[in-house]
């Protein structure tokens, strides 16, 4: 595998008045349900930083150190949630159930990320807290398994903990390739680069591992909960899509990356190049229909408050 991401192809163009006002390049690669390469463009082989596609991922990693959770509580600790009531109250009870203190983590300070929560807490004021921070499932996850091995909660960001080593190495089992580059994520954890083949192979795996174990464990609580994974929101295409399409399991990340798997069927794992999002959605949708799946990816280009345009796939 080549360490460094080339850069892609054009993948997705916005179109606004039948008139072509943006373009995104970017990557992409299909697999199907042999876990063989289908049909790819740009650089799939070249190391990327996944994002939050990584959660599920660690999440098999953190039961494998011994996590005790499952069910919704397991949806949370693989989610980007929204910081709605029953996001911020499930991190909490995770972290409740162990006595472990909500300043115990050590994701950043921040707002919810849907509007009606962010509001909510401004018009009580309150300001930024730990526990609306999307990605505080995880942590309290990492802190919970943590505290369950008695290693130090302080340091379980650190690199060389016991935690993220383990962690390290079951995202390497899963990507069936060595990681690339370990960096930090926004939320503060360690972030490992992997190929786009690696992780949508990884996602493969999730959605094709037998019952009872915890691949599957991880990708059946994300399919059962959609709405903890993300959010109840019409524009949050995991919780949407996983909810239309049955036994779908996605998870985007930040920077343009999206990787998901459908048992039986493929998988699939994209980066678009310049970080925009709104051009994930035509690719996966794209990606998909070459593995004989409809998923709807329209993403609409409004003018005036009506709609003018779209983004579409153009690969």
């Amino acid at each position: 595998m080549s360490d460094l991401y080339a850069g892609g192809e054009l993948l997705a163009e916005v179109v606004r008045n039948a008139f072509v006002e943006s373009r995104h390049h970017g990557s992409v690669v299909v697999l199907g349900p042999d876990g063989e390469v289908a049909a790819w463009a740009g650089d799939v082989l070249g190391a990327v930083f996944p994002r939050s596609s990584a959660k599920p991922l660690q999440a098999v990693g953190l039961l494998r150190a011994g996590l005790g959770l499952d069910g919704p509580d397991l949806a949370l600790v693989a989610a980007s949630h929204r910081g709605q009531e029953p996001h911020v109250a499930g991190v909490l009870e995770i972290l409740a159930r162990s006595g472990i203190p909500v300043d115990a983590l050590r994701c950043p300070p921040d707002y919810p990320l849907a509007e009606d929560a962010r509001d909510a807490v401004v018009r009580a004021g309150h300001g930024r807290e730990r526990v609306f921070m999307n990605c505080s499932g995880k942590h309290a996850g990492m802190l919970r398994t943590a505290r369950a091995n008695g290693w130090p909660l302080e340091t379980y960001l650190d690199p060389d903990h016991p935690l993220q080593e383990r962690l390290a190495a079951t995202v390497t089992e899963l990507i069936g390739e060595p990681i690339a580059a370990t960096g930090v994520d926004g939320c503060g954890a360690p972030l490992f680069a992997c190929s786009l083949r690696g992780l949508a192979g990884a996602f493969l795996r999730l959605v094709s591992a037998p019952g009872g174990s915890r691949e599957r464990a991880v990708a059946d609580a994300m399919r059962a909960y959609p709405l903890l994974v993300s959010g109840d929101d019409p524009a949050e295409d995991d919780t949407r899509l996983m909810r239309a399409v049955p036994g779908l399991l996605l998870k985007g990340g930040a920077e343009g990356v999206a990787a998901a798997a459908l048992p039986g069927v493929g998988a699939v794992a994209l980066k678009i190049d310049d970080g925009g999002m709104r051009a994930r959605l035509p690719v996966l949708a794209a990606a998909f229909a070459r593995l004989g799946v409809n998923l709807s990816g329209q993403v609409p280009v409004f003018g005036g408050g009506r709609e003018v345009g779209v983004v579409r796939s153009v690969w």
